[in-house]
């Protein structure tokens, strides 16, 4: 137990001294808060645009289509100092004042016959524009009905029976009941995906260079491979929980004090976050990182140099981004078997199992499965990677392939 302490706190030592862990941490914690920020920011140039006027709209209703109706535009939250007038402004001279900066844009309305009409939405370049905007499309389709009706003469109650009263709701054909925001799902299950891998990822790393740069055999002599490799483990994960939890605690602390109150409820729904989904997440960040740690300990004993790293990770990279995806898209449909399945499947229930407790269509018993596959896995991949970092830990020359691990598996005298 000692010499297990002693790697562990040998490699949160290591871990901590490292330039790239400190640096990718400082630019995740820096972009978190600038993210908390970006209502701010838009709030902040938007007060800038109003106090300027805004973005000046002119429209040019020569043939007094809206009956000097639209002067009610600037009471409108439409983000435009809108400027009406009824000359005969040709399409040439609109586009001379905006390339004159007099005007940001402009609306051309034509008759073209009885009750049909064009109008045409004029800017200075259409490089970031998709169509007219919809805000102005359905202003002008509202004013002008308003306007008709307004000449037909109809009682209040006859104009009101023109718009419809209807609630809506929603119900769902399947028994099993579904709760939870799928985006807040999605956001969630992403960061649990980069926790997972990238903290799996430098065990890889870190066992690679200890070995080519000789430190390992002065590991061997003093400790077993069995107490390296966990320690090893338990010092990087140890590392990635407290980055994580503060990456977590930058996040809610930036939210806190740059949103407004109620701004990431109503963007969120953060009500199925409990304390058992809590604890139930961390219990399958744990379980999911040794089951990935433990596969990166196993590709990083059989390199020989650390060039090689990256090739050797790229199967276990690949069931890891198999395992997310899984889960990932199953959320779609989550009382479908593939679900059931993904939040069983040991590569991809740890993306995949929490989630399902947040929706309410996890019972307990399917999380006890679940976590006993993941316990078993973890088992079997430790038993295999240990045994073939015992043979490959001073291997110095040619990388270990696939059939001398195998062979060194099944031979009873290793």
């Amino acid at each position: 137990m000692k010499n297990l302490g002693t790697v562990i706190s040998f490699t949160i030592k290591e871990m901590l001294r490292r330039k790239s862990f400190i640096i990718s941490t400082i630019i995740i914690l820096v972009l978190i808060v600038i993210g908390f920020n970006i209502p701010n920011i838009m709030k902040l140039f938007a007060n800038e645009e109003t106090a300027s006027g805004g973005e000046k709209l002119l429209i040019v209703d020569s043939e007094n289509v809206f009956e000097r109706t639209l002067e009610s535009l600037n009471s409108m939250d439409l983000g435009y100092d809108v400027e009406v007038t009824n000359e005969n402004l040709t399409i040439d001279t609109i586009k001379e004042r905006i390339n004159n900066d007099e005007i940001a844009e402009a609306l051309l309305i034509e008759k073209v016959a009885e009750n049909q009409y064009t109008v045409k939405y004029i800017v200075k370049n259409m490089a970031m524009m998709s169509g007219v905007p919809d805000n102005l499309i359905n202003t002008l389709n509202s004013i002008y009905t308003n306007l008709q009706i307004s000449k037909l003469g109809l009682t209040e109650e006859q104009i009101q029976s023109l718009t419809p009263n209807f609630e809506y709701s929603i119900e769902q054909a399947e028994e099993q009941e579904v709760n939870g925001n799928l985006g807040v799902m999605m956001i969630l299950s992403l960061v649990l995906f980069y926790a997972i891998y990238f903290c799996a990822y430098q065990v890889s790393s870190s066992i690679t260079t200890e070995k080519t740069s000789k430190i390992m055999e002065t590991l061997v002599t003093s400790t077993t491979p069995k107490t390296i490799v966990m320690g090893k483990t338990i010092g990087i994960g140890i590392v990635g929980l407290v980055q994580i939890c503060l990456i977590v605690l930058t996040a809610l602390v930036s939210a806190k004090v740059f949103l407004e109150p109620g701004l990431l409820e109503s963007v969120l729904d953060m009500t199925q976050m409990t304390p058992y989904l809590a604890i139930i997440t961390i219990i399958y960040f744990i379980l999911g990182y040794f089951a990935y740690a433990l596969l990166y300990a196993l590709t990083g004993s059989t390199v020989a140099k650390p060039e090689d790293i990256q090739s050797a990770n790229t199967p276990v990279a690949l069931l890891a981004v198999i395992g997310f995806y899984l889960a990932y898209f199953t959320m779609m449909n989550p009382t479908s078997s593939l679900n059931v399945f993904a939040s069983m499947f040991p590569i991809s229930s740890p993306f995949c199992m929490p989630f399902r407790i947040m929706m309410g269509i996890a019972s307990t018993t399917d999380v006890i499965i679940s976590i006993a596959i993941l316990v078993v896995t973890i088992l079997i991949i430790a038993k295999v990677a240990i045994k073939i970092y015992t043979n490959a830990i001073l291997n110095y020359g040619t990388k270990m392939t696939f059939s001398d691990m195998v062979k060194i598996f099944k031979d009873k005298n290793n």
